[in-house]
């Protein structure tokens, strides 16, 4: 799409922002609400693929969340972005699949990891996937709070009040969880050091 918004409120919605775009939804323009979609399903799937491990679980999880976010809209507060707002309902539902495969947790599901540069020996080709073999089942190890709170601060690179404001705790909180998680990882990889 290459239109531009209307303000009078009748054309396409491609280039206003995320929070006139929330109203516009809020107030049934599934147009304004398309915008948000594409806009920010990358990054969504990005998320649910760090903390869920599968692409299809991800994008499971961000279609709900985005069906989720649809019917919330009218009660969207705007006292935080719509980004942030959105991270939160992905991050949620996250933690709700994290917390109910905890106990039946296969390791078939695990996505492998990418090919080896071609150039790189079969040695290192081989410590490499064991590594990430090893960094998995240590993900695997911590619960899905710690999990969901390391993600978030160490490969998104969210601030604690971010985090804090996702998960519905303190930013104390977080940092304990995020602490105790890279411990367990830290220990969980000394062999790789």
């Amino acid at each position: 799409m290459s239109a531009r918004w209307d303000p009078v409120g009748t054309g396409p919605v491609v280039e206003a922002g995320d929070e006139l775009l929330a109203v516009r939804a809020a107030e049934g323009d599934e147009e304004a609400f398309e915008v948000l979609v594409h806009r920010h399903t990358s990054a969504m799937l990005q998320l649910a693929q760090r903390l869920l491990g599968t692409r299809a679980e991800a994008e499971d999880a961000v279609q709900d969340s985005f069906v989720s976010a649809w019917r919330a809209l009218p009660d969207f507060r705007r006292e935080a972005g719509f980004a942030t707002w959105l991270h939160r309902i992905v991050t949620n539902r996250c933690l709700n699949l994290l917390r109910a495969r905890r106990a039946s947790a296969d390791l078939d599901t695990v996505p492998e990891p990418a090919a080896p540069d071609h150039q790189s020996s079969p040695v290192r080709a081989a410590e490499s996937q064991a590594a990430a073999r090893d960094l998995r089942l240590a993900m695997r190890a911590l619960s899905a709070e710690q999990r969901v709170c390391w993600v978030l601060r160490e490969l998104e690179g969210r601030p604690y009040e971010s985090i804090a404001e996702t998960v519905r705790i303190s930013p104390e909180a977080v940092r304990a969880r995020v602490f105790r998680a890279r411990r367990v990882l830290t220990e969980a990889m000394a062999a790789w050091r």
